[in-house]
């Protein structure tokens, strides 16, 4: 199944993720798309690293399982005025994950569909004088099953998602609460 909605080939970036940190070219991405089938989470990586505000963020994926998705990016090119990070990156990071985390999941049980982000509230608890890492994860009272079910039936369906950046020292720095839409294709 083809994640996300973009045909374009990935722009110069970093293929990231738990024991693969490598430059990633059109000649990188060329010949290991032509030597074998791509990951969903390298799918996926290749499919953020594609927008060029996402690639400006300089995100990598650290974690993806079909529960959680987690989400690196350095603080350089994230930082405010105040030398913390970015307000509008801790939320697009946040976005990104959510997002990212239920394209994982459908690609996973083999559903083809364009996935939205509908809505979202988030909190900006503290500053943050490190790098940007958030975890997405099914929020409370949500269900794979019911939300695979409905897609299956409906052709559409909805599910919030938590993301959270943390504090190096503990603690929260940013929380998000999302609901995103996803609607099959085809």
């Amino acid at each position: 199944p083809q994640l996300g909605h973009s045909p374009r080939r990935p722009q110069a970036g970093r293929f990231a993720g738990s024991r693969h940190d490598t430059p990633m070219t059109e000649t990188t991405f060329a010949r290991s798309e032509a030597a074998t089938e791509l990951s969903p989470v390298r799918m996926l990586e290749a499919e953020l690293l594609a927008m060029p505000p996402v690639a400006a963020l300089g995100l990598r994926i650290v974690e993806a399982t079909g529960e959680r998705l987690r989400l690196h990016a350095p603080l350089a090119p994230n930082i405010n005025d105040k030398g913390c990070a970015f307000g509008g990156s801790l939320g697009s990071l946040m976005t990104l994950a959510g997002w990212g985390l239920i394209v994982l999941r459908l690609a996973e049980v083999g559903l083809d569909a364009d996935v939205f982000v509908a809505d979202s509230e988030t909190r900006y608890c503290a500053p943050l004088f490190a790098d940007l890492e958030t975890t997405a994860t099914m929020a409370e009272g949500e269900s794979w099953a019911q939300f695979e079910s409905t897609l299956r039936s409906r052709g559409r369906a909805r599910l919030s998602v938590r993301a959270v950046v943390g504090l190096p020292e503990g603690g929260v720095a940013a929380e998000s609460l999302s609901r995103y839409a996803a609607k099959l294709r085809g």
